[in-house]
């Protein structure tokens, strides 16, 4: 799974633990019911996973939550809440209050600078004015490179095939940047390309011809050839790349 996804889904639970937790809290009378609210809301219901996570054995916690329904001791309610930062201690202990803290804003989690990788068949995904439109499904994993997003890499592809050697070679990442506008290009700079035939790394050349681009490989074996603007549906430039040795 990946950072942006796991991110995205906590903050969706917290939100609707907060309205959950404003209608329920008042049937939740006593310690012992509102730590199994705990257990049911943050752990799935998963006593065991919930007893490891404190630090305690699942016989503790079931006579507590579901056995004898015992008072919980002062390690078990300590343990509680230095292990689940989010839960406002007051509530725990009287009732009082809401079950998460309302001073805990999830926009103040730390910031990462995480570029996806995807194949460079989801350049094909629609996305708004030429943009590509990355699904969670064609994240492949990510990495986290200052100098890529300061340059605005948008995302990475990998290389497949020969067409771009020496400067490529199979397998290497590119950092890739969307390019909106069409009628400025930066002749003999590398471009990613989603055409009519499929997706491509390229050099673009002008041609005589009006809105007709040139293609070139590195590789000799390769010749160039012409495309029309109209067969290509998204363009990238390629800012950067990743190779191991």
């Amino acid at each position: 799974m990946s950072i942006a996804y796991f991110v995205s889904i906590t903050k969706q639970i917290y939100k609707q633990l907060l309205i959950l937790n404003k209608q329920k809290m008042i049937e939740i009378l006593n310690i012992n019911e509102r730590i199994s609210y705990i257990i049911d809301n943050q752990y799935n219901g998963n006593q065991k996973k919930f007893a490891e996570n404190i630090g305690f054995s699942a016989q503790v916690i079931s006579n507590i939550v579901s056995g004898r329904k015992s008072k919980p001791s002062y390690e078990v309610l300590n343990a509680i809440v230095s292990t689940n930062v989010y839960i406002n201690s007051e509530w725990l202990l009287t009732g009082k209050g809401d079950m998460l803290k309302q001073d805990l804003i999830c926009d103040k989690e730390p910031k990462t600078d995480y570029i996806p990788l995807i194949p460079i068949e989801a350049m094909a995904g629609k996305g708004n004015n030429g943009s590509v439109q990355i699904l969670q499904k064609d994240i492949i994993g990510g990495y986290v490179i200052p100098e890529f997003t300061q340059r605005g890499v948008e995302y990475i592809i990998r290389v497949s095939g020969s067409s771009m050697y020496p400067k490529y070679s199979s397998g290497d990442l590119l950092g890739c940047k969307t390019v909106n506008d069409t009628s400025f290009f930066q002749w003999g700079k590398i471009y990613v390309l989603d055409t009519d035939q499929g997706p491509m790394v390229k050099r673009l050349f002008p041609t005589d011809k009006e809105n007709v681009l040139e293609c070139r490989s590195d590789n000799k074996d390769y010749p160039p050839f012409p495309i029309n603007k109209d067969s290509i549906y998204k363009i990238a430039i390629v800012i950067g790349v990743l190779r191991l040795e």
